[in-house]
């Protein structure tokens, strides 16, 4: 069924897990994940780029209402997500095509620009019933390296009481991409985080990071984790697995779809949130 992040949060909390949020980006990666979900009865939040739904082609016209369905249909409790919403018309869109949750990322801006758009974000989609992410700590690129100018926990604990936010993204050791080396977490920056602040906490960039360090993060607090480009990889491989005189296109997928979903079984055993469905 289709529900809130908020929900899936507290089943996080009382858990002590996390629940998985896996970016999918056609149909394929989307069923793969949903048979996941199933098979571990799992919640799962299933998220989307904000260029799936602000680019020309958009594609979240034509993967969005299956995504939905689907949620509505699953035995499963399940949260259709925006990933880095990059501008107000991003989140507007996503609503609109049925997001029950949303992320507006101005972590790039000052911390008082920052927190104006997420306290506008936040108020107009609270009044829709929908949950707002927003990141605190910029949260960059791998391949830039990674920082260690960690979310500072007064700044959280300011950005939290004036925005209202349900979720919030921190900079403790992650980033966005393929890692050229192992991250190392902050874990004692995540625990002092997840005390001081009553939003949920999220770790971007959980693709690549070693399952110690997983397990260490969720144990401090960490109750969201995003994973976008482990599924493509999943995907991509899976897709170089099949022989290619196969002609028929629901036959050549079937690999793919598997491989997706092997994948996002590995992640939420990791994450805890097997039989979270049950709570």
């Amino acid at each position: 069924m289709l529900t809130t992040m908020k929900e899936l949060f507290a089943i996080a909390e009382k858990r002590n897990c996390a629940i998985p949020a896996f970016n999918v980006y056609n149909g394929e990666t989307a069923m793969g994940i949903f048979k996941a979900a199933e098979e571990a009865d799992a919640c799962i939040i299933v998220q989307m780029y904000s260029r799936l739904f602000m680019s020309e082609d958009k594609e979240a016209e034509f993967i969005a209402p299956t995504i939905v369905e689907a949620a509505h249909r699953s035995k499963c409790k399940i949260a259709f997500h925006l990933d880095h919403g990059s501008c107000d018309e991003a989140v507007f869109r996503a609503i609109k095509y049925g997001c029950s949750s949303v992320m507006r990322d101005a972590s790039a801006l000052p911390f008082e620009e920052n927190v104006a758009v997420i306290k506008n974000i936040t108020r107009f989609a609270h009044d829709l019933g929908i949950d707002v992410e927003a990141e605190l700590g910029h949260i960059g690129f791998a391949k830039d390296g990674v920082t260690t100018d960690y979310t500072k926990v007064d700044e959280a604990v300011r950005f939290c009481e004036e925005t209202g936010v349900d979720a919030l993204a921190v900079a403790v050791g992650t980033a966005h991409g393929h890692y050229k080396q192992a991250p190392v977490l902050a874990i004692d920056r995540i625990r002092e985080l997840h005390d001081a602040i009553p939003a949920a906490l999220v770790l971007h960039g959980g693709s690549g990071v070693p399952d110690d360090q997983i397990r260490a993060a969720v144990k401090a607090g960490i109750r969201k984790i995003n994973f976008g480009t482990d599924v493509c990889l999943a995907f991509l491989d899976g897709v170089r697995e099949v022989d290619p005189s196969i002609i028929g296109v629901d036959t050549f997928m079937k690999k793919p779809v598997q491989c997706v979903k092997e994948f996002a079984l590995e992640k939420i055993r990791l994450l805890d949130a097997e039989g979270t469905n049950n709570d």
